[in-house]
């Protein structure tokens, strides 16, 4: 079992007998030291990952706002009530910054806590039966001290969806975008391929008020158009991504696709490193057909501290079987 060594810190809540009960130990003797972090104060702790799926039709995307609402503003609050820590305690990150309207799949968060806890079974059907419906924690795990969600990401996955026919699927309107344009899904895979590689995408990029300058060179190591029937799925995988860049991608791939432009005017467009130049030829792509899928991390990231709890995955329930008198 990993024990909770947290030097003078205060008992944690007590939730179902899940926590340990912090000892005035010398951290650096015991078995879980690999678990312990620093936080903000300066006082150790243990660090939590986080894997989330969320509808985010009616969300102002991920970042952290009080109005409009926000995917981390209502899983902090979940955390505040379900640890009775502060939010500055939490210490909550996100790999990627979704936008409004943006959905997810494979969101990962880290947080941090001054105790540490002996089963996580408990803690995670908490923060699910806390959290609305289209937010859902799929996995919570202990995290050694060097994983960070965002600045430990090897790579992301995205996939853009297009229902491609006269009349949109009602039960798609949510998660694709509708295009009464016929396609050619062909004339999109060869321009996808221009994609791949490292560029310079700051002619794909938004600017952005919220975030500093970021390195505009970025490695997309795959780009693949998908035809599933009716729906077009566009996946790409990246080192990481610009603000709305894989929208911007998209937006003109679907011009490509509508036969309105030709493939090879993507590497055009890349060598301008003008974001005013790919707006002569397309306009964004709606949010609600993207969603965050994977984020990938080494093998040393993702190991699970020595003598802690698993990853929870959630419960099972079952009803027991009801004895019934034979007549």
């Amino acid at each position: 079992m990993c024990s909770n060594v947290v030097v003078g810190l205060p008992s944690p809540p007590n939730l179902n007998g899940t926590l340990s009960s912090p000892t005035p130990t010398n951290t650096s003797n015991t078995k879980d030291g690999d678990h312990l972090v620093m936080n903000h104060t300066g006082v150790g702790g243990y660090k939590w990952r986080l894997v989330i799926a969320y509808d985010g039709t009616r969300y102002a995307g991920w970042q952290y706002q009080s109005s409009p609402p926000t995917i981390q503003c209502f899983v902090e609050k979940v955390l505040m009530q379900a640890t009775k820590l502060e939010r500055k305690d939490l210490s909550l990150v996100g790999a990627s910054r979704t936008d409004k309207g943006v959905h997810a799949w494979g969101q990962v968060a880290h947080f941090v806590t001054p105790f540490n806890y002996d089963s996580i079974d408990s803690i995670h059907a908490a923060l699910n039966g806390l959290l609305p419906s289209d937010i859902r924690v799929r996995e919570i795990s202990p995290a050694v001290p060097e994983f960070h969600a965002r600045f430990s990401a090897k790579s992301k996955i995205y996939h853009y969806k297009i229902y491609n026919d006269t009349f949109m699927d009602p039960f798609q309107r949510r998660y694709a975008y509708h295009s009464a344009h016929k396609l050619n899904p062909a004339a999109m895979k060869e321009a996808a391929k221009y994609f791949i590689g490292k560029h310079d995408f700051s002619a794909f990029a938004n600017a952005s008020q919220k975030e500093r300058v970021r390195d505009p060179v970025k490695n997309i190591f795959r780009f693949d158009v998908i035809e599933m029937g009716a729906l077009l799925q566009l996946e790409v995988e990246g080192s990481g991504f610009l603000y709305r860049q894989v929208r911007n991608m998209v937006s003109l791939l679907l011009q490509i696709g509508r036969e309105a432009l030709p493939p090879y005017i993507v590497p055009m467009i890349l060598g301008t490193r003008d974001r005013r130049e790919l707006a002569k030829y397309a306009m964004f792509a709606p949010p609600h057909g993207l969603s965050l899928v994977t984020v990938k991390y080494n093998e040393e990231h993702l190991r699970l501290p020595s003598g802690c709890s698993s990853t929870s995955f959630g419960r099972h329930y079952t009803i027991g079987s009801c004895k019934l008198p034979f007549y």
